[in-house]
């Protein structure tokens, strides 16, 4: 792949649980849409190394520089450079529709099918549910979250190991060519568990809480799931991200 060097600037739409690195420690996959409409997938974005001018938020514009990846050839895939990350500016919540329902694809097959990697797609018939994982399952998340927070170099500031999520957050849902089960990998969902574990102060109160907005207040007020299939198995797709946007009738029609 070439080495050449680019420039873009994307509106974040999703930040993915961290996951170990062999070469960079914990990194974060990012995704975002450019103000032309392409979607841009992030890595290795080292997350909780971000300075204070570089760390962003979900609906943040970030401006970057990369090269295309040397083993990863799906055309939205950029390795970025890290140091060169700069949030720059917000999209405020009033021009997030208008902005994202003609980019949504009917279904993910149909995304697929037009060679894409990364889609919106609008889901019908949402069930939000969770399941609690295993304590061998937790254990070994633990671990890892443990090692890729030690594996820095030397320059690096020390990471405190994550916490594993004890709940595994899915989705059925259908789209235009049927239905589907989906583990969410979107880390709001994991920090909104948490959040809401300090406020609600009880795992249930939590749970019934963010049940009560996946479930009631999203699909009412409107929401986009972002997804995307991985690079080694490209027809395995996975929700990457849930957004909470409102359907102004622009969306692809199923």
């Amino acid at each position: 792949m070439s080495e050449t060097h680019q420039s873009s600037r994307v509106s974040i739409l999703v930040k993915a649980l961290p996951q170990r690195s062999a070469n960079h420690g914990e990194t974060v996959c990012c995704a975002g849409v450019t103000a032309h409409g392409e979607f841009k997938r992030l890595f290795p974005i080292r997350f909780r190394h971000l300075g204070a001018d570089a760390a962003f938020k979900r609906w943040d514009w970030v401006k970057f520089t990369y090269r295309r990846p040397t083993s990863d050839n799906r055309a939205e895939s950029c390795h970025v450079w890290e140091n060169s990350l700069r949030r720059d500016g917000h999209m405020p919540e009033k021009e997030r529709a208008s902005f994202l329902n003609p980019l949504v694809s009917a279904s993910v097959k149909e995304a697929e099918a037009a060679g894409k990697s990364l889609a919106l797609i609008r889901p019908r018939n949402t069930r939000f549910f969770y399941k609690t994982k295993k304590p061998d399952e937790i254990e070994a998340e633990r671990r890892t979250y443990a090692e890729a927070a030690r594996q820095d170099s030397f320059f690096d500031e020390k990471l405190k190991a994550l916490e594993p999520s004890p709940y595994e957050f899915r989705f059925k849902f259908e789209d235009a060519t049927g239905p589907h089960d989906y583990a969410n990998g979107d880390w709001e969902a994991h920090a909104m568990f948490f959040n809401g574990r300090q406020r609600e102060g009880t795992d249930q109160a939590t749970l019934d809480w963010m049940s009560k907005t996946f479930n009631e207040t999203y699909p009412r007020k409107g929401m986009l799931f972002c997804v995307g299939n991985m690079a080694s198995r490209r027809q395995t797709w996975q929700l990457l991200g849930v957004l909470r946007v409102d359907d102004t009738g622009q969306s692809a029609l199923f």
